[in-house]
């Protein structure tokens, strides 16, 4: 059975960093994978992607240069590494893989 399970979420200050985990199992071969957000009221928005194996990685315009996306395969896990976050960053962010979506972690950027 595919899983996808976020953590890592909450609360930071403006400016402050905050580090996402998605742990996935059941698939029988490593998949590209994605972070994607979506805030109240507003479209799901990608963040991130990475390939399989080849680690190349992806941004939307709204993150480049202040997130960044990494995976260890060896512990099934991908990793988004978000700095320099802006209260517009706030929004459930969700892990997914093939058709496969976790139930997502919230993050809110507030002073």
């Amino acid at each position: 059975q595919v899983q996808l399970v976020e953590s890592g979420g909450g609360l930071v200050q403006p400016g402050g960093s905050l580090r996402l985990s998605c742990a996935a199992s059941g698939f029988a071969t490593l998949q590209p994978m994605s972070w994607y957000r979506q805030a109240p009221g507003k479209e799901r928005e990608l963040v991130a992607s990475i390939g399989s194996s080849s680690g190349i990685t992806n941004y939307g315009d709204s993150v480049k240069g202040r997130f960044t996306m990494s995976r260890a395969n060896a512990k099934n896990t991908v990793y988004l590494q978000m700095n320099s976050l802006k209260p517009e960053d706030t929004a459930v962010y969700y892990c997914k893989a093939s058709s496969f979506k976790g139930r997502g972690t919230q993050v809110t950027v507030s002073s």
